[in-house]
This record gives C-alpha cells, structure tokens and sequence, in this order.
C-alpha cells in the first residue's frame, strides 16, 4: 500500500475511500471504547465489588483526560507533527485497554481508562487536523461530514458489539477487543500516512504561545461562532446517552438489548445526514445548511417535549422525534466543525484541540444538565436539554458575526 505524503499545501485532489474510513476510525475510537462498555457495567461491578453507580468515574475520568489532553496534544503536533503523536497516543491506548482487561481492582481500572482516555485522544483531536492538513474548501467539509459521522454513529453500534462481548465471553473481552482495535488503527495509519505537517508548515512552541493560541482562536468568531455550535449539538447528541436508560428502559419499558438495537437503529439517520451534507452545500452553501441543520435538531428537541407530554410512554414517537434531532445534529456537526477549522491551516492542531476540548465540554454540560435536572420526567428532561442546547447554538451562530479577516497563513 502507498503511503500518502503532503509537503505542500492542501489538496485539491478527493480523498479515497480509505482514507475516509481511516479518518473516521481514528476519530471515532474513543466513542468506540466508551459506549461499548455500558452493557458490562453490572458485571464488572459485582466481580470489582463496587456499585454500579460508581462506575460512573470510569466514564468522567476518562472524558475529562480526553478532554484536557487535546489540549496539549493539538499545539504538539502543530510543533513535532501529526504522525508520532498518533502513533504514540494509539499505543498508549492499547497499554490502557490491556491494564483494564487485566484489573483485579476498582483503582486499576480508574488507572486503565485514564490512559484509553489520553491515547484516544490524541487520536481523535489529530484525525481533523490531519484532514484540514490534507483538504480545504468543500472538500474538507466532505471530510469532516464522514468523520463527524463516524464519532456520532460508533457509540449507537458499540453497545449492541459490547453486550453480544459481554453474554459470549465476559466483560475482560471488550477491553481486549478495543485494544486490538487500537493497535489495528496503528498498523493501519502506519502503513497508509506519512507525516501530513511537515516542518515548513511548523509552528514554534512555547507556554506562552499556546496560550496565546488559544486565547486568538477564542476571540476569532471565525472559529468561536461554529465551535459553539458544534459543542451544543454535541451536548445534546450526549445529553441523550445519559437519559437513555432512564427514558427507554425505566420509562418505556424497553430491555437493555432493546437499547442496544434502538441505538444502533439510529446509526442510519445520522449516516443519510452526513452523506447529504456534501451535496446540499454544494448547492445552498454551508452557512444556509448548517442553519438548517440547527433548526432541525430545536425541531426534534420540542418534538421530544411534545411526546413526553402526549405519549410518554410511546416508543414509535419517540423515535421519531430523536431521528430528527439526530439528523439535524448529522447537518450541523461536520459543517460547523469545517467552519471552525477552514480558516486556521497553519494552527490546525491548536484549532482542532481547542474544538475539541469545547466538545467535549458540551457533552459534559449536556450530561449534567439531564443528571441534575430532577423533578420532571426524564423525557421531559431530555427535552428541556435539547431544546436548551440548541437555542444557545442558534444566538450564538445569529449574534456573532465575524468580519472578514485576512486568513490565517497555510
């Protein structure tokens, strides 16, 4: 297999579809690993013994390593390049799902899954700038329209791979499984990428130049007007995996396999958004489809709130209503992430970090909103949460309006 070099400007040449899926798997690998270990949880917990509940940590340790560490790992690679940093955060993570499959104890695995968390990440966070490295333009957005697909669609199919794991071999298994995963990625990456940031394009680094960084890509509405919309999606896009359990299975009635099939059932929805994404804004422009995406994700959100109060109990309304969240959630993302990172190519490791950590913070804030929300019924909750989140994207994207800077040097 030939590997693909850029020591030049980004391509206009359309990217393969293998590299497409070795985007999306990198970027997708920490959903992967996180999702597809919630149908063990009780196992683990009784053979751990500790309460289910307080598995918990395993989940906020985990995204709150990923989160921090794209902070650091995205003005490294800006600096060294791309290529050791995936290789070495894809390693990691294979160290991690090994002490985690090995772990007698609850401390061990808190330990495993801090490291799966910051070899994930690096992975993930470089996946966009590798592709802004590559891609510009609309090509980028088709790019970002497949890899932002990819992370939202592995965590609808993880949990049915997890619980099948799980009931054949036990929950050791999907640890192993995600690990072997990792050191697959690696290979593969390997074999198909040289180094995308050569050292032309490098930028020097210093404490006070990161900050710095950070601090002009916060102030730039270039890049903090989609950021914040593509942090809102994804606070609701993961505000509905928490509330998940609660809604189907204690509201609806559903079992947990039937969870797992629900999730992967939406896989679909969001697959169709993506592949739309490309061609409609060929034609309508990304500003008017990332606008369109956005009114439909408010739209599903009040949809939710609808059945919660006329069918609380309804699975096909429900369903629907999500879908549409979902697919409007499948418009904005890889749009506004495209947006966010199009006009940064020399800071595309910093851009992508920083788009990141604000992600990841969504989906942090979207998770504790539907946990601390009480008194209302969890599906109203979720509601309250979707619609909220997409309000804020909306008066964000409406009130800041950049100028038209000069464009950041590529």
């Amino acid at each position: 297999m030939t590997a693909v070099a850029s020591d030049a400007a980004p391509s206009g040449l359309p990217p393969s579809r293998a590299l497409f899926a070795l985007l999306s798997a990198l970027a997708a690998i920490g959903s992967v690993s996180t999702n597809i270990i919630l149908p063990s949880f009780p196992a683990i917990a009784t053979e751990l013994g500790v309460p289910v509940p307080r598995l918990g940590l395993t989940l906020s340790v985990f995204f709150a390593v990923f989160a921090i560490g794209q902070l650091f790992v995205g003005p490294l690679s800006d600096r060294y390049g791309r290529r050791g940093l995936v290789l070495g955060g894809l390693l990691a993570f294979c160290a991690g799902s090994a002490l985690c499959a090995l772990a007698t104890d609850f401390a061990t695995l808190v330990t495993g899954r801090a490291i799966q968390g910051l070899g994930a990440c690096a992975a993930s966070v470089l996946a966009r700038a590798i592709a802004r490295d590559l891609f510009e333009g609309e090509t980028l957005a088709r790019v970002m329209a497949m890899v932002v697909v990819a992370m939202a669609a592995a965590p609808g199919f993880s949990p049915l791979i997890g619980s099948l794991a799980q009931a054949s071999f036990g929950w050791r298994t999907t640890f192993v499984a995600v690990g072997v995963l990792g050191l697959g990625l690696a290979a593969w990456y390997a074999l198909r990428l040289q180094e995308t940031h050569p050292a032309s394009r490098r930028t020097p680094l210093a404490i006070g130049t990161v900050f710095a960084t950070y601090g002009a890509l916060l102030a730039d509405l270039r890049f903090l007007r989609p950021a914040i919309v593509v942090s809102c999606v994804t606070g609701g896009l993961f505000g509905f995996f928490t509330a998940a359990p609660n809604v189907l299975i204690a509201g609806i009635g559903l079992s947990g396999t039937g969870l797992a099939w629900l999730f992967a059932g939406t896989v679909p929805v969001v697959f169709a958004s993506g592949l739309l994404v490309p061609r409609v804004s060929r034609r309508w422009g990304g500003q008017r489809v990332l606008q369109a995406g956005m009114a439909l994700a408010l739209a599903g959100g009040l949809l939710v709130g609808m059945v919660s109060v006329l069918d609380p109990r309804g699975l096909a309304p429900f369903t629907a209503a999500l879908c549409v969240f979902l697919f409007g959630m499948g418009m904005a993302n890889p749009l506004g992430t495209a947006l966010a990172l199009g006009p940064f190519g020399a800071r595309a490791g910093a851009a992508s970090a920083m788009l990141g950590f604000m992600q990841m913070s969504g989906a942090a804030l979207g998770a504790a909103f539907v946990t601390g929300l009480t008194g209302a019924a969890p599906m109203t909750t979720l509601a309250l949460v979707l619609v909220g989140s997409q309000i804020v994207a909306i008066g964000a994207f409406v009130l800041l309006r950049p100028g038209r800077p000069a464009a950041d040097p590529a």
